[in-house]
């Protein structure tokens, strides 16, 4: 961000504020740090300007509309040259010393612009489109069952989180790759590594505390996603089936296999994303449901309530904390001026929580209010490609579930991941009582 555009003027922000909205740590907390933060910048400063040692300078986005209006505007807002996902500056500097000077460390959607940016979301488009999604429905719905009655099997007491949250939404992604059971370690420890860079409990041993640490956990991750999925791109280019990395690897543009980085980009994406953010919204809303019991009892009794109870959850959990855009011109938001190159922390779960969209109410859990449109998913062209395989796991998950449990309470203290990108609760002990 050039410092003539907004750093040192009206626009920052108090410190104290910066720190709960940006940094890692603060994401432990949401309840008691980031969201009062998110409030007060929705309230007093809601373009406001992050100014934090070791980070670039940063807009802070936290009003809905706001969100919205630069989501729909990709030619403006691009997902380049800056990184598209907030890092500190060593860590920056450290992928760029691996890649010649580019902060691109993946071939994902998420690094690209327009027209790369259409093309390769278009080559698995049709995969993802409601009418196929829906062919999955009884094999998921198996697969929840079987997953619901291993639950109840374990006792009364459980992690729901690290014994069934983290787990269910790995093997839906494993089973529609087609990924072999046994090779489910080697993915969960995969993701959490890719989403808990920030996370000291989460990254390798060999990982020293420098301060481009999360630079080099985020290196060493994709590194180990693109040798386990090698092999597999050669396997189904071979003998392709009809499972989702068989579509990946056999991708063509202008006739010609796409390349293999284009390849793990999809894998790793799918695998991280499509598990992640769906074992988070599944984790928040259990632990939404003990302290909002009269919830819990209202969709067990009423079926119809379950389409919108997977709404609410996915806004009130907000698993994507955050995106990163960065201006390609002059341009006006709200009345501010910015400049080529000004860098945006959209921030998901304070539009989600935005009064003036949700109302007074908008920190509240509550599945009988139709809230209508959420930021969850995003918006645009950069709007989730798997919101279709989300809603159809936690759809299917609530209608096996939440019938069969007629109690549920904590039995010791909820742990979240520190990360301010994706994630959630890593664990939740909870007492169940079967129905």
């Amino acid at each position: 961000m050039t410092a003539s555009t907004t750093s040192g003027t009206e626009f920052s922000i108090p410190e104290d504020i910066a720190r709960a909205a940006v940094l890692p740590e603060s994401y432990k907390d949401e309840r008691n740090i980031t969201y009062p933060a998110f409030k007060w910048l929705r309230e007093n400063n809601p373009l406001g300007v992050a100014e934090l040692p070791g980070f670039d300078p940063i807009v802070l986005v936290t009003r809905f509309d706001d969100l919205l209006n630069i989501e729909r505007q990709p030619e403006i807002f691009a997902n380049l040259p800056a990184n598209p996902i907030l890092n500190d500056q060593a860590s920056d500097a450290f992928i760029r010393s691996l890649t010649g000077g580019s902060i691109r460390s993946i071939d994902v959607t998420p690094f690209m612009d327009p027209p790369e940016h259409t093309t390769i979301r278009r080559l698995i488009n049709p995969w993802f489109r409601p009418s196929n999604v829906k062919r999955f429905e009884e094999q998921v719905r198996a697969l929840a069952r079987r997953e619901v009655d291993r639950l109840f099997s374990l006792g009364e007491e459980v992690d729901f989180a690290r014994d069934f949250g983290l787990l269910y939404p790995l093997r839906v992604i494993m089973t529609l790759f087609g990924l072999p059971p046994e090779d489910e370690p080697t993915i969960m420890k995969l993701t959490q590594e890719f989403f808990g860079t920030n996370d000291p409990e989460e990254q390798r041993e060999e990982i020293q505390m420098t301060p481009d640490a999360a630079g080099r956990a985020w290196a060493a991750a994709i590194a180990s996603f693109n040798e386990y999925f090698h092999q597999h791109t050669v396997d189904r280019r071979a003998r392709p089936t009809e499972d989702l990395l068989s579509i990946v690897a056999n991708s063509r543009i202008d006739g010609e296999l796409i390349g293999e980085s284009y390849c793990n980009g999809q894998y790793i994406a799918i695998s991280t994303a499509g598990h992640d953010t769906t074992s988070a919204t599944l984790n928040g809303a259990m632990l939404a449901f003990i302290e909002h019991p009269a919830q819990l009892a209202l969709v067990r009794n009423d079926p119809e309530l379950v389409e919108q109870t997977v709404e609410e959850c996915i806004r009130y959990v907000s698993p994507v904390k955050h995106f990163m855009r960065c201006a390609s011109r002059d341009v006006e938001v709200s009345g501010r001026q910015f400049r080529a190159g000004d860098r945006f922390m959209l921030n998901f779960p304070s539009a989600n929580r935005d009064e003036s969209k949700f109302g007074p109410n908008s920190h509240d859990f509550d599945i009988t209010v139709p809230r209508g449109k959420h930021a969850g998913f995003g918006f645009g062209p950069h709007q989730c490609q798997g919101m279709m395989i989300a809603r159809l796991e936690l759809r299917i998950l609530f209608e096996e579930l939440l019938p069969r449990v007629r109690t549920i309470e904590l039995a010791g203290t909820p742990k979240y991941t520190q990360t301010n990108f994706v994630g959630g609760l890593k664990s939740l002990p909870v007492r169940l009582t079967p129905a």
